[in-house]
């Protein structure tokens, strides 16, 4: 049998190589996606083939992730309960659909994730593979009972490397987990399932990754020009850059000004709410800079129907849904919509804070000489047309409010409102 492992060569995935090697006496192919891990990523070969890996596949999928992944959220504006950007979300299937890949190029018999049995990325993995390959063998160690028979914690886990001598740098107690990427570091467990506990308290700094403090930021703000064409960002500052320099780009310019972080508490698709914690630098930047793009150039009907459906779209990214027709068939609306979404933004950076220091656009929407309180020159706009307007918008009001009005009082003898005549004899 031979397996397709996705291989980070943490603690977990290096348990569960020898594990599956030994339990499905199977042939195991490690799998890493470099999506912006960074530093996360040295060693893994030498690692990976003393597990005990036959071999292992490091892709640098970096331009890929950017273009096809995290720019079409981008256009869509997506944002899970209105503050995740969908990081971890967005990556997994793109892993997935690697993993796919090689599985083909190998004619594995399976694939293999080391996702919890309780969280999202199980179902985004599985999701994915089923859209993608259906007859492909998905094999998720954590939903074994025997697997977690033998690793009830971490120290049993860690004893097993021991025993084994399997090279991995990991200690009983952590306090918390990481996921990096492009687009996001999200921290979770450990000290943050505390609700409670203020994630962003200085004895926390240490923490963080990608950006400083919103407190330690500049005192001096920072204004950064963003050039859309079709909805995408294709120039930071006047540069052309792809949109991997895109996101590398604002990552740096948002890290250094303490913008993107989010805490909150959301709703997992399996049933349960978790705690979150989210850096988010460069696509803070981007979402809120593309808002404000469309602000100029968007039909306000159109602008109107796709937020309606960004809370939809979100689900189906968060929930792993990203293959399926209804997120195919919604993309295509947004693609639609992106058409005109083409100008120049510029912003204002300064503490943690966005804000927005100008826009244009060669397909404005926006006429001054319309808006203007001044008298219009187009006379495109008739204010006396207002009187009809109003008029007819608010005959339903006056019809409802006329047929669900309380009767006036006829006399002093009528009962007090609420209350009804006794009935004589």
């Amino acid at each position: 049998m031979k397996i397709v492992l996705a291989y980070s060569g943490g603690l977990d995935t290096s348990v569960i190589l020898a594990w599956l090697k030994e339990a499905y006496s199977a042939e195991i192919v490690a799998f890493c996606a470099d999506i912006g891990q960074e530093e996360e990523l040295k060693g893994l070969k030498p690692k990976a083939l003393g597990t005990g890996a036959s071999s292992i596949y490091i892709e640098d999928l970096r331009d890929e992730f950017a273009r096809d992944f995290i720019f079409p959220i981008m256009r869509a504006g997506a944002v899970y309960e209105g503050q995740y950007f969908l990081g971890t979300s967005i990556a997994r299937p793109l892993i997935a659909k690697a993993m796919v890949e090689i599985a083909r190029r190998e004619k594995a018999d399976a694939i293999a994730h080391g996702a919890t049995g309780k969280g999202n990325d199980q179902v985004r993995f599985e999701l994915t593979a089923a859209a993608l390959e259906p007859h492909l063998q998905v094999i998720a160690p954590w939903r074994d009972a025997t697997f977690r028979g033998l690793f009830p914690g971490r120290a049993e886990m860690i004893r097993y490397c021991d025993e084994r001598k399997i090279p991995v740098q990991a200690s009983a107690k952590k306090p918390y987990s990481m996921d990096r990427n492009l687009l996001h570091i999200s921290f979770e467990a450990g000290i943050l399932e505390d609700p409670w506990l203020d994630a962003f308290a200085p004895k926390n700094k240490e923490m963080f990754k990608l950006s400083v403090a919103p407190e330690d930021a500049p005192n001096k703000p920072e204004y950064v020009t963003l050039d859309f064409e079709k909805g995408d960002c294709v120039a930071v500052n006047g540069s052309a850059l792809s949109p991997l320099g895109v996101m590398q780009k604002l990552n740096k310019l948002g890290g250094k000004h303490g913008i993107g972080r989010v805490d909150m508490v959301e709703n997992r698709f399996v049933g349960m709410k978790s705690r979150g914690v989210y850096e988010t630098p460069g696509g803070a930047i981007l979402h809120f800079a593309h808002r404000q793009m469309e602000s100029l150039t968007m039909d306000r009907e159109v602008m109107h129907l796709r937020d309606s459906l960004i809370p939809r779209y979100a689900e189906l990214v968060y929930y792993g849904f990203w293959y399926a027709p209804e997120r195919l068939a919604l993309q295509a609306l947004v693609e639609e919509s992106q058409e005109n979404v083409t100008g120049r933004v510029r912003v204002k950076l300064y503490k943690g804070n966005l804000m927005v220091a100008g826009r244009q656009s060669p397909v404005s929407l926006y006429n001054p000489h319309i808006a203007t309180m001044e008298a219009d020159p187009t006379q495109a706009y008739n204010q006396d047309d207002a009187t009809g307007f109003i008029r007819l918008n608010a005959l339903r009001l006056k019809v409802g409010a006329t047929v669900h009005a309380p009767a006036p009082a006829k006399s002093s003898g009528a009962p007090a409102k609420g209350k009804k005549k006794r009935p004589r004899g």
